[in-house]
């Protein structure tokens, strides 16, 4: 099989990029993508899958293209929601909705997706089946579990999953991959101390959450990995607070209980798990000394992205082939990608791809996907699955 950018003319790649921009004028947060998911599903139908799946671990949308014969089945995925970033943006398609914008580029990848659906349509696989997966809820962890435990994912059973990231800051069409891990695991933890109020006069009559908090700060801190270690070392921890609050905004009441919020980091899943005890230990040794009542909380929990090194094997000749620069760069990242539940059944690989080195970063509030990019990335898509088809035809 020759899956070939040249069955897609100038005429789509106009197309896709004012679908992207109306993607962007109208962004919706994780677990809210109702019209975002309505605006996809209408796009693949012209498209002439096979069979399309939706409200898949929510508002997710899976389209199948399927030879009908065995093969390896390929899935492909994007993101379909926004960021609660007010969109600062000087550009003509800036969000229309307050407070909300696509400032980590998932409109982007949703086009490049959306490009691999009208080449699809044109020329489906010979063998096996690709599957594009437009997943809910990526930014808050909790989509692409959802996905995965969803009955309906069990009947798509991919033996591959592949994603590419827009990473500001990479030279423009750059490709960055490791086998391995990619993405930090991370997770926000909520601890909740509970003493009792008194007059300001009279503190040592209640008891104060203060003394917990001003000596968990910087001890939580202190779990983190000496400053200057490596993300790739496996021993890699980060503790970041994130928030504190204690009493109420008064002068006369002493406070009674506090919140303390914060991220902690791993680069592997047993990591994090050794650094989820040290840290409830922590708290839990804290909150009694000082007479606290202790509750604990996660939030926002992603595993750890680790590359299969078949499948970045396999990246990584395509992109040889179609002469994209590719290397390690600094990966892996600090930051956390939940792609990595994909990996939990199938051999995935997750790519940054340079959006260029004078953009905003992800998550600023001017930040916007070059359109430009839309091409690079569906040809790297359609490099991947041709190398797939020919090694499974050449196989038979």
């Amino acid at each position: 099989m020759n899956i070939e950018l040249s069955s897609l003319t100038n005429a789509d790649f106009v197309e896709l990029t004012a679908w992207r921009r109306n993607l962007h004028r109208h962004p919706e947060l994780s677990g809210e993508e109702e019209r975002t998911a309505a605006t996809v599903a209408a796009m693949l139908r012209e498209t002439g899958p096979d069979r399309i799946v939706t409200g898949i671990g929510g508002h997710g949308v899976a389209a199948i293209y399927d030879s009908g014969k065995p093969g390896p089945r390929v899935l492909l995925r994007c993101e379909l929601d926004g960021l609660p970033i007010e969109d600062l943006a000087d550009i003509p398609h800036r969000s229309t909705v307050p407070g909300k914008g696509h400032q980590c580029g998932h409109d982007g990848h949703m086009a490049m997706i959306a490009a691999m659906a009208r080449l699809l349509g044109r020329k489906h696989p010979e063998k096996g089946a690709v599957i594009l997966m437009f997943q809910p809820a990526e930014e808050d962890g909790s989509g692409a579990r959802k996905v995965v435990e969803d009955a309906a994912f069990a009947e798509l059973k991919p033996d591959f999953a592949f994603a590419i990231h827009n990473m500001p800051g990479l030279p423009f069409g750059e490709v960055h991959i490791v086998d391995g891990p990619v993405c930090c695991a991370s997770r926000g933890i909520m601890l909740k101390l509970t003493g009792r109020t008194a007059h300001a006069s009279q503190p040592e009559t209640g008891i104060s959450p203060m003394p917990a908090i001003a000596r968990l700060m910087p001890e939580l801190s202190a779990t983190s990995s000496p400053v200057g270690t490596s993300t790739s070392d496996p021993d890699f921890t980060l503790v970041t607070i994130t928030h504190v609050d204690m009493g109420a905004p008064a002068f006369g009441v002493a406070p009674g209980a506090a919140n303390l919020f914060a991220t902690l980091r791993s680069l592997t899943d047993e990591g994090m798990a050794a650094l989820v005890e040290k840290v409830e230990e922590l708290a839990l040794e804290v909150a009694q000394e000082n007479g606290l009542q202790l509750e604990i909380g996660y939030t926002d929990v992603f595993v750890t992205c680790r590359n299969d090194a078949g499948a970045t094997s396999i990246v990584r000749d395509a992109l040889d082939r179609i002469g994209i620069i590719h290397g390690p760069g600094t990966l892996p990242l600090r930051g956390s990608e939940d792609f990595g539940y994909f990996g939990r059944g199938a051999k995935m690989a997750l790519m940054m791809l340079g959006s260029g080195e004078d953009l905003p970063a992800l998550h600023n509030p001017d930040f916007d996907f070059p359109d430009d990019l839309i091409p690079i990335g569906a040809r790297i898509y359609a490099a991947i699955l041709d190398a797939i088809q020919t090694e499974s035809l050449g196989a038979t």
